[in-house]
């Protein structure tokens, strides 16, 4: 006769196994988008506890439903500063700025501390269509060692004419887990091996530490070619 006592610790094992794994693939699935709604939410929170103290008494929605609506103070901080950005392109609005800019650069430490936001601002939210053409592979920070980077554009200036080479090319070494942070090195272009990945698979790629590849199914197979980098 089959000892079924003896199967008992198997099937017991196995359950927990299937509940562990199923546990772990919804925690998969729930953890990003309760981290998204989470930070979102703090996020609207910050922004209204900034914004609806500087809003009259009277027009503070608490004053009509009885409690504040969250994302109030956001929308009032949209709307103000799409205002200020219509007035700043108008001819007055341009006159203030330049005023007011005057009046900070009389300031020492607060001009410093004003041009190091301004230049920052600007480089987070520049409109214009510059940003990295290729990922590519060189051999940093010595040889036989690789690391990701991003091409930008060719040397120019004075740094094409010193820096000894045909053709030196502009290379930002992205750092993990943090992309924004890295090393800007000019490179000459006989140096860099250029990769079929997209940049932005390239940033995923340094973002994981090497966990998350372009193509997940067969990182054998790169994806489409990239384009070719700019000549400007």
């Amino acid at each position: 006769m089959k000892d079924e006592g003896g199967d008992r610790p198997h099937r017991h094992r196995g359950l927990v196994a299937r509940l562990r794994n199923n546990f772990l693939a919804g925690l998969a699935v729930v953890l990003p988008v309760g981290l998204t709604i989470y930070f979102a939410w703090a996020v609207i929170g910050w922004i209204d506890s900034w914004i609806l103290p500087l809003v009259p008494t009277r027009l503070r929605p608490d004053q009509y439903f009885g409690y504040n609506i969250r994302g109030i103070g956001l929308v009032i901080f949209l709307i103000f500063t799409a205002i200020v950005g219509w007035l700043a392109k108008g001819l007055i609005g341009r006159s203030l700025i330049r005023t007011g800019e005057s009046l900070v650069a009389r300031m020492p430490v607060v001009r410093s501390v004003y041009n190091g936001l301004k230049q920052i601002v600007e480089t987070v939210f520049s409109q214009s269509e510059s940003k990295f053409d290729r990922a590519c592979v060189i051999e940093y920070p010595r040889k036989g060692i690789w690391g990701i980077g991003f091409v930008s554009t060719r040397a120019k200036g004075e740094l094409a004419e010193k820096i000894p080479g045909d053709e030196i090319v502009t290379v930002f070494v992205a750092t993990t887990p943090n992309p924004t942070s890295g090393f800007l090195l000019f490179v000459p272009r006989r140096d860099i091996v250029f990769l079929d990945m997209t940049v932005e698979d390239a940033a995923k790629l340094i973002i994981s530490a090497g966990l998350v590849y372009p193509n997940p199914a067969d990182p054998t197979v790169p994806p489409p070619r990239a384009l070719a980098p700019r000549a400007d």
